[in-house]
């Protein structure tokens, strides 16, 4: 499955987040293998973020980074320059956005 997230980075740190983003920690990534967490992309537009996650189960794998030291540890350095998750509405929140459209999906459909 694919999900995708929205984030905001804080007003004066994108050059700071994007050097610190350059690369995870490998033992984030070793967590993601095991989790199920197959690819995470991350593109730009200002300060807005927005993440393509392929996973298997985002749910069951979020359950699991919450409970992560690695990720734990990622979440104290980076959280530094990440203002806000946005939610579906634009408020708060850790959740998927909704697809709208796919190409992949309408060409399945013919």
């Amino acid at each position: 499955m694919r999900v995708a997230l929205h984030s905001e980075i804080v007003e004066g740190r994108v050059a700071s987040y994007a050097l610190r983003h350059a690369r995870v920690p490998d033992g984030l990534v070793e967590t993601f293998a095991r989790i199920g967490i197959h690819d995470w992309t991350i593109w730009r537009s200002g300060r807005r973020l927005f993440h393509l996650v392929d996973c298997d189960d985002w749910s069951a794998a979020n359950a699991e980074l919450d409970r992560d030291p690695a990720n734990a540890a990622w979440q104290r350095d980076i959280g530094r320059f990440v203002e806000v998750f946005r939610a579906t509405d634009g408020s708060e929140g850790y959740v998927p956005l909704d697809a709208v459209w796919s190409l992949a999906t309408q060409n399945r459909g013919r």
